[in-house]
């Protein structure tokens, strides 16, 4: 499927350029973008596109990614000369002679699959390859570099506290192979704020909720993609825990403005949370609601082994956003309003 086919997609694209405040402030600006097949860094691209053909902002755009291959089945259908392609290897420094205005570090495995599977991989590449962008960005003097961190950093928070704001830190069990994500995550949270204090490189964080959307990748194994896996294959959705765990979601078009909001007017060496207040649930809330809104239904089953082994243990999260409202944003898509874009643009509408 091609998703610029959507209708909903590139009205959803608008909506996107439209909440951001001070969007002309972009305008002949160069940005460099890693992650560029992912969850959020295609839909930044896609919105920085759009942005180029609607409000003629000039702004040239480096997509970095492992694969050109990956990158040209993503964009080449509104690929323009000012998208670039970047080939990139996370293990080794990025030495490519490119002057960005804007660096946004997006890349790193977010799904509970990669987790277990390569937890080494996950920590060094969190690490490793947010000090090679940081020394990049250092070297070629960017105005900013924006590093997409995760609500995870928050661990397993107290259950008595109704969310979690920017200074708050839950407990994290480093003797735990899951915790290979939110541990690397927080330990690149510092090595930017680091970079801010020793070299004087411009730095803020974005602490994204539980992302979803219609960018969502073959590879992510989160519970909310196979939900809408599900579904669309015209299957029930099978949930394979009891649900309870609450969390806060945040759809793509929210989080994406959010981003792009903290980049211009956030505060330096500031981390700010990424979530809708009226996206909240619980995994089996959020499984019911998909199932309604596609006339399916939720069947629970026993999970194997494996499947265990992925799961959370983490009860709550809950992200406080009032720090990037504070901004100027405001999410637009509480959570049915949003999984009903996604499930349209993924059906063809």
């Amino acid at each position: 499927m091609n998703i610029y086919e959507s209708r909903t997609y590139m009205a959803d694209l608008e909506t996107a350029i439209n909440q951001i405040a001070g969007n002309k402030e972009m305008k002949n600006s160069s940005f460099l973008i890693t992650g560029a097949t992912g969850t959020i860094g295609s839909f930044l691209i896609d919105l920085l596109i759009h942005n180029n053909r609607i409000n003629h902002t000039e702004i040239k755009i480096y997509a970095v990614g492992r694969s050109i291959d990956r990158l040209s089945k993503r964009f080449d259908p509104v690929k323009t000369e000012r998208l670039v392609y970047v080939e990139y290897d996370f293990q080794h420094p990025f030495e490519i002679e490119l002057k960005a205005d804007y660096i946004i570090h997006a890349a790193g495995n977010a799904y509970p699959g990669a987790f277990n599977s390569d937890p080494v991989g996950t920590i060094i590449g969190n690490i490793v390859s947010t000090f090679y962008m940081l020394e990049y960005g250092k070297r070629c003097k960017s105005k900013r570099f924006l590093y997409i961190s995760s609500g995870e950093i928050y661990g397993q928070g107290s259950l008595s506290i109704k969310d979690f704001s920017e200074n708050y830190s839950g407990y994290i069990d480093s003797a735990s192979v899951r915790s290979c994500y939110p541990l690397s995550k927080r330990a690149a949270e510092n090595l930017c704020v680091a970079y801010r204090k020793q070299y004087g490189l411009d730095t803020v964080i974005v602490r994204p909720s539980h992302t979803y959307g219609p960018t969502m990748t073959e590879k992510d194994n989160r519970a909310n993609v196979q939900f809408v896996r599900n579904v669309l294959e015209g299957k029930d959705i099978i949930l394979k825990s009891d649900g309870k765990q609450l969390r806060s979601y945040c759809y793509i078009v929210d989080c994406a403005s959010a981003v792009l909001t903290v980049l211009l007017h956030g505060k330096s060496g500031e981390a700010y949370n990424c979530a809708n207040p009226e996206a909240q649930a619980t995994i089996a809330g959020l499984a019911e609601l998909i199932a309604k809104i596609s006339g399916r239904r939720v069947v629970f089953e026993e999970p194997e082994k494996n499947e265990i082994a992925n799961q959370t243990p983490i009860s709550k999260q809950i992200l406080n956003c009032k720090k990037i409202e504070s901004l100027g944003w405001k999410g637009l898509f509480p959570l049915e309003r949003g999984i009903e874009h996604m499930l349209k643009i993924l059906s063809g509408e």
